[in-house]
């Protein structure tokens, strides 16, 4: 399968949830080429962007594993060329 860049990003509506987000990001490191977080401590809510270069199968497998846990939103996008 061919490999495109694209990015997902993640909403995390608890802190509860980070260390699991954390986890799961860094057991596929191998795709991601960038990572911005921005926390609002003050709203409860963090948001990271992640830029990756991967096939749909493995942003999909991130994805699917991401969006398990509980009070994570996330939604992905990868370019149409390759």
């Amino acid at each position: 399968m061919n490999r495109r860049i694209g990015f997902i990003g993640i909403i995390l509506e608890s802190r509860d949830c980070v260390d699991q987000v954390n986890h799961l990001i860094s057991e596929s490191s191998s795709i991601i080429l960038a990572r911005v977080g921005l926390p609002q401590r003050e709203r409860g809510v963090s948001v990271i962007t992640l830029v990756v270069e991967a096939t749909t199968d493995e942003v999909g497998l991130l994805t699917g594993r991401l969006g398990a846990v509980p009070g994570v939103s996330v939604k992905s996008g990868l370019a149409k060329k390759f």
